[in-house]
């Protein structure tokens, strides 16, 4: 029996999507379970699994673009040896020979004599014609008395494996070397044209969108680090061996962001139409790198979650992105974001908002730099901290107030509800 492997509904206004990888060939054993391929849209990529066990038959290439509701493939039910093809028909002793005589007239060259073997090719020339399969008929001489030397042998090979350019090409030749152009192109030319997967689309709409339709301005500011990373340092072990994972940087920043936004409600916010939204929920989207783009899973109900459920949060989010396994409601619904860029290196940056949210933090890389404190220059780890901003929804002052909140939380992390 035969099942048709369909293009399931992934999320809402999610139309279509691209077959981006088969994880298995046409003609493969699969069982229930086993992921098919990836489909990726404008929002997600998703693993779309088998239902049942039998032997794969793909319907569309890799890259394809499809439709929700689209069959890609079908699945033949039973084991591998029910669902092979039937074997061809074994071919009458007249056919058997036509092939391996057709075989063996291709692989053999054309028989020369003892006698014409000695008196028209050199030893090495003779060697020559061998390994290249040539005719020795057809190979002009130009040794004594017309005999075919090496060069006269590898001029002939040579020729055979490019034919001269002053021959006319045939129509199918020019057919098939225009069918042949853009593998060149893509070989030989200075750059490599290809069509944008449907995420890095939709990013790129929505970044656009965000310049467009939102009146961005970005305000800095710095932290040192020094009390984060000693606290960190001093935990650590008790907080893996109690929660099997390690305590980061970015659960005292989510903690430090809900302390700032409770200070600061105006950046918790939202503007939609002529209508201003303020959000009294603290979900806090965490921006994950992955090969096909920028994602943002929500950690929900930031506010309430101890320090090890907000880790284990980005730690799952951030795993199943990767692999391609993240859900549609998973990006859903954020009021505010985090984006670490210093996990790149990065020193500075202005983030771009992540519509219809009014704030977005961007962290950066922790840099050991000479500070003043107390009438003295010492060095401390320094991290800059920059806050983009819808400014139709905050003022200025809110979101200087807003990071100064934060930078005080992170200097002083003791003021947080620490649970670990």
């Amino acid at each position: 029996m035969s099942i048709e492997v369909k293009v399931p509904a992934v999320g809402e206004s999610i139309s279509s999507g691209v077959v981006s990888v088969w994880h298995k060939k046409s003609g493969e054993q699969v069982a229930a379970g086993d992921p098919l391929f990836t489909l990726e849209t404008d929002k997600v990529s998703t693993e779309i699994n088998a239902e049942k066990d039998g032997v794969l038959q793909t319907l569309v290439a890799e890259g394809a673009e499809v439709k929700i509701g689209d069959v890609v493939a079908t699945i033949e039910e039973g084991s591998g040896s029910e669902t092979k093809p039937a074997a061809k028909p074994s071919p009458s002793k007249s056919e058997t020979k036509s092939p391996a005589a057709e075989e063996k007239k291709q692989d053999t060259p054309k028989q020369v004599t003892p006698a014409e073997s000695s008196d028209v090719l050199s030893p090495a020339a003779r060697r020559i014609v061998t390994e290249e399969k040539l005719d020795p008929q057809e190979i002009r001489g130009s040794g004594k008395g017309g005999r075919v030397t090496k060069g006269d042998a590898i001029t002939a090979a040579k020729n055979r494996a490019a034919p001269p350019e002053s021959a006319p090409p045939s129509t199918k030749a020019v057919e098939n070397r225009a069918e042949e152009k853009p593998a060149a192109q893509s070989e030989n030319e200075r750059f490599t044209r290809k069509k944008m997967s449907p995420l890095r689309r939709k990013i790129a709409a929505q970044l656009v969108m965000a310049q467009h339709t939102a009146a961005i301005l970005t305000t800095f500011n710095e932290c040192d680090m020094t009390a984060v990373q000693d606290l960190r340092a001093k935990s650590q072990d008790a907080f893996t061996k109690k929660n099997g994972l390690k305590l980061g940087f970015m659960s005292f920043f989510i903690k430090a962001a809900v302390e700032g936004l409770k200070a600061e409600p105006s950046i918790n916010s939202r503007i939609e139409g002529d209508d201003f939204i303020q959000n009294h929920f603290y979900d806090i989207g965490v921006a994950v790198g992955t090969e096909r783009g920028l994602v943002v899973p929500v950690v929900r109900d930031a506010d309430k979650k101890s320090f090890a459920e907000i880790e284990r949060d980005i730690a799952d989010y951030a795993t199943r992105a990767r692999e391609g396994k993240i859900k549609i409601e998973d990006l859903q619904g954020g009021t505010f974001t985090i984006s670490n860029g210093g996990v790149y290196g990065s020193m500075m940056g202005t983030p771009i908002l992540n519509p219809p949210q009014s704030g977005i933090l961007g962290m950066h890389a922790i840099i050991k730099r000479p500070v003043a404190i107390k009438e003295a220059v010492v060095i401390r780890p320094m991290m800059y901290l920059a806050l983009s901003y819808d400014h139709r929804a905050v003022d200025g002052k809110e979101a200087v107030t807003f990071l100064v909140t934060l930078k005080q939380f992170i200097e002083d992390p003791k003021k947080l509800p620490l649970d670990f």
